[in-house]
Order: C-alpha cells, then structure tokens, then sequence
C-alpha cells in the first residue's frame, strides 16, 4: 500500500478533455510509482445534473457548479483545467494565486496579452512552490519522445527541413452543426489553434529549435452552420433539419505557413512548412511530424502511433527509412507498461502527461512544457493570423 502523501486534485471541465484527464490521474499511479498520489477530489462544471452525472461516471469524488468555490476549497492541491481557451486565463491565475498548482490544457489561451499574464503568474508562483503546466500531450507519445531523444543525440545532424500536418475530417460535412470550437469569442481560432498549436509545439520541442517567423494563410470554406445546441464533441452531426437556423463561423477551417527557425545551439536554422485542418477525408487524427537533417531524418504520424521511421545515412543509404516499433522498455515511458510488442493508445499520452507533471511537483521543479514555453507557441499562432490578415506578408514572431 503507497504511503505518498496526496496531491488533491480539482479538475474544471467534463467534456472530451475531462473525460482524457481523468482516466490519466486515475490510471497513472498504478502503473508508475509516483512521489503523490492523485486523488481524484472534486470536478466542477456549470450544469448540475451533467456535473453529478460525469462525476459518477469519471470517478470524482465530489463536484461544484463554479469553479471558483473549487479555487477556494482547502482540501484542493492542483486545478486541471480542461474548459474551452475564454476561460483559461482567468481561472489559472486565481488559481496560482491561491497557492493551487495548475495543469492547463492547450493552446494556453485565446490572445499572446492573456498567455503573458498567465505566464508572469506562472512564474511568480513559481518562487512560492506553485508550479504550472500546458497541456501539450503528444509530447507524451514514445515514439515522438523518441523522435526528440535522436535529434538531442545529434543523429539527425544539422536540420534543414521540418514538415508538420495537423490532418482531420470530422468538419467535412457542411452541415455539421456549430460548436463552441467554431466561435472565436469562445475557442481562439480554429484549426490553427485546435491542432495547428500541437504541431508547433512538437516541431519546437522536438527539433530545440524556436519559430522565429511566418507566411501564412487561413481559410474558412463553410462560413455558416447549422445551430443544434452546445456541442463539444467531435463529429456526431445527428439529423439536422436543411431549414435549420445557421451561425457564422467565426474562426479558421484550414491554416498553412511556412516558418523560419533559429537554429537553437545550430549556426543556421530549419526551414518549415505546416499544414492544419479539418477538412482532410479520411484523415481521422493525422499528426504528422518529418524532420530531414545532414546525417539523417525521421518521420512519425499519430495515426502510427507506436512506430517511429528513421533513415541513416551513416547505416544503409540505399535501404531507405527502417520503421522502429516503439515498444522495447527502454524506450520513453514504455517500460511501464505491456511486454515488448504491444503497442499504446491515445489515452496514454495523458497519463504520462500526469506522470510528468506529478513527478515535477514533487521533486520541486518547473514542469515541462511550461506556461513560458506555451507563450511561445501563441506568439507563433498570432503571428500566423497577423500574416494571413496581411496579405500572406512575413511576420516575424
């Protein structure tokens, strides 16, 4: 029986991101020895019955109907916030000031002034103790750990290219109702910022290489939807009447850039080009990451999840990419889990995302990535939306 002592935690949010983490703080102290042990404490969410009811459903052990009164319970340790980008800056401030550690899904918010103030919070409660951290979770992914070890090695060489594309197709249909994700008083910006701001967090984090600059276009290809209520998930249009009352769209369908980066320790930096969208048929969740160096390269595709390519030049140069089945115990975070072979999910980038986190908290340092590495990336998402306004115009970030 562990004897760690507790981390208390008070989740915001119940939806598909609710439903992700709490499978994570649930599952990941049984399968990695953790210095606090996640409780499961309390989760909060506007609408009674469905807060109750997701609770029951998730395995919380209380629930509130604003998450300020969870901010101010006692009995509280960390706030996990999983609500839609309006919402992030606010409730992640009061949370650090209220001496709460924080976990805050991405994109960190919906403008660089909000992701600022959150990180100067961020930092100041840093000195206290008070530690916080964005939700990026491929991060947690073994292949694409994997992927970041090869380039730290120096495999790679010298980068030159990165190539990355954020493919789905669940808003094909252009009677697919409105959601919350296609409102940008609510949401930020659309595939930009749903999906574009994983591949530039990848492409930074994998690479050690910063954007530094854009050309960019955004697109919106159906400008009004069907109104059927407040819809979170993905998909599920159900049958909507042609006469149905319609909302403007109000964000992105489809963004593509091309990116200069600063060569990190490198005397020259890569060149990029990035690609999002929810217009792709038949591209469920097709994160796609290639990266081509002097001495090699490497490509990973979520839909793949647990198979990394990598070409050497030093090794076979005519044999081309080798696949790497990303499931020997000595590759990032797989050794907890099944014996070699048998490959991971989806879910489990979130409980290594709460591994992580949990184990920063508890050796007293800044989790990665923190509120100050997610400020980059939404200075790359600004400066994305200040070039398309323009003309496609360069814009530095």
């Amino acid at each position: 029986m562990t004897t760690a002592k507790p981390l208390r935690v008070g989740m915001v949010g119940y939806a598909f991101m609710g439903a992700a983490h709490s499978h994570a703080w649930r599952t990941a102290p049984r399968f990695f020895d953790l210095p606090l042990r996640p409780r499961l404490t309390a989760v909060a969410g506007r609408n009674g019955a469905g807060v109750r009811a997701a609770a029951d459903k998730l395995g919380w052990e209380s629930v509130e109907t604003d998450w300020r009164r969870l901010i101010e319970r006692d009995d509280i340790d960390l706030i996990d916030i999983c609500t839609p980008g309006n919402t992030h800056a606010d409730i992640a401030i009061a949370a650090l000031e209220a001496g709460k550690h924080v976990l805050c899904e991405k994109p960190l918010a919906n403008s660089v002034e909000e992701a600022e103030r959150m990180t100067l919070a961020a930092e100041t409660a840093a000195k206290q103790g008070i530690f916080s951290m964005c939700g990026f979770s491929y991060r947690r992914t073994p292949a694409l750990a994997l992927a970041k070890r090869f380039v730290d090695e120096g495999r790679l060489g010298d980068l030159r290219h990165v190539r990355a594309q954020y493919l789905q197709d669940w808003l094909s249909d252009a009677n697919a109702p409105m959601t919350w994700r296609l409102d940008k008083s609510t949401s930020g910006s659309g595939s930009l910022g749903d999906i574009g701001a994983h591949s530039i967090d990848a492409a930074q984090w994998v690479t050690g290489q910063n954007i530094t600059g854009v050309s960019a276009l955004l697109e919106t290809f159906v400008p009004e939807r069907p109104l059927a209520g407040d819809l979170v998930g993905l998909g599920g249009h159900g049958d909507i009447s042609s006469d149905a009352p319609r909302g403007k769209v109000t964000v992105d369908d489809a963004a593509v850039f091309s990116a200069k980066f600063d060569g990190g320790t490198a005397a020259t930096g890569a060149i990029g080009v990035f690609e999002a969208t929810r217009y792709a048929l038949g591209r469920k969740n097709a994160m796609r990451l290639e990266l081509n160096g002097t001495k090699g390269s490497l490509a990973f595709d979520f839909e793949d999840m647990n198979v990394l390519s990598f070409y050497d030049v030093a090794g076979s140069p005519d044999a081309g990419f080798r696949r790497i089945f990303v499931t020997e115990p000595e590759h990032p975070y797989v050794g907890n889990w099944w014996p070699t072979g048998h490959g991971l999910g989806y879910e489990h980038g979130f409980t290594h995302q709460v591994v992580d986190l949990v184990t920063a908290i508890g050796e007293g340092r800044q989790p990665e990535p923190s509120f100050a590495d997610a400020l980059q990336v939404q200075r790359v998402l600004a400066a994305v939306e200040a070039s398309a306004a323009n003309s496609s115009q360069w814009q530095k970030v």
